[in-house]
């Protein structure tokens, strides 16, 4: 993957540029600001956060942030690769950096979380077989062996989702081999390319994922929500299109499951 994309998904795409200056990632979206190292802001006014939990899973590093809301980067980064950031009372954030743009200050700008967001799952889950390309998208960058083609996760929703324009946000996700995800250059495979992962909320689906990268936000249809009762997200992965001998899953890995209300 060579750029970082992020935005509404299936909807609209928004390229992150690295520059010489400090980059404002927020929810996905860069803007520029100037700093002199990195730094976790509170996205709203811009307090420095203390105490924020900084980790690069396929390094196992983790740090804090300091009284400034200041951080290290005291690891080697190659390539993309998926760094969170976690602290009570925000919402769960993650981006995709490589070596270009950790040579500068990074500056992050997180959301306080509201009462009715729903933390489905904070940790990196790897999809497909442990079948891969060298050329497919971030194939170096996968940090832990796959759990198998699909992942489901179940969780609580109280009657007011149904009033609510929720949705599901996907923090950050590697490894996508589609035709799209091939035509915007995120892999270097020229014979073949890969059905999309699904979404299926309740047992419907609901989206399919084109494209790696941040921020990605799939809308529950109300309908579906069975309110004060337990729901289900499941997660499958695509397939190798290319592949008629045997089913070739397409490796990918994602981070920081939530659910989110307007």
């Amino acid at each position: 993957m060579k750029k970082v994309i992020s935005g509404l998904l299936i909807t609209f795409l928004m390229l992150i540029n690295t520059t010489a200056e400090s980059a404002m990632m927020s929810g996905g979206v860069t803007k520029n600001g100037i700093n002199s190292s990195n730094q976790v802001l509170d996205a709203a006014d811009n307090a420095p956060i203390e105490n924020a939990k900084i980790t690069i899973p396929k390094n196992n590093y983790k740090t804090y942030t300091d009284s400034d809301g200041h951080f290290d980067l005291d690891t080697q980064i190659n390539g993309d690769t998926i760094m969170s950031v976690e602290k009570d009372g925000y919402r769960p954030f993650s981006v995709t950096i490589d070596e270009n743009l950790a040579k500068h200050p990074i500056i992050l700008g997180i959301q306080k979380s509201n009462a009715t967001d729903i933390v489905i799952d904070s940790n990196m889950v790897h999809l497909g077989d442990d079948n891969y390309s060298t050329a497919s998208a971030n194939a170096g960058e996968f940090k832990i062996p796959a759990c198998g083609p699909f992942y489901t996760k179940t969780f609580y929703m109280t009657a007011s989702t149904k009033t609510a324009t929720n949705y599901l946000i996907i923090g950050s996700v590697i490894g996508i081999d589609t035709a799209m995800a091939r035509s915007m250059g995120q892999n270097r495979i020229t014979n073949s390319f890969a059905s999309p992962p699904e979404i299926y909320f309740n047992g419907q689906k609901i989206a399919e994922l084109h494209l790696n990268g941040d921020g990605q936000k799939v809308k529950l249809p109300n309908a579906l929500i069975r309110s004060e009762q337990v729901n289900e997200i499941t997660i499958k992965s695509g397939r190798n299109m290319m592949q008629t001998a045997y089913i070739d899953y397409d490796d990918i890995e994602f981070m920081n499951l939530s659910i989110q209300s307007e």
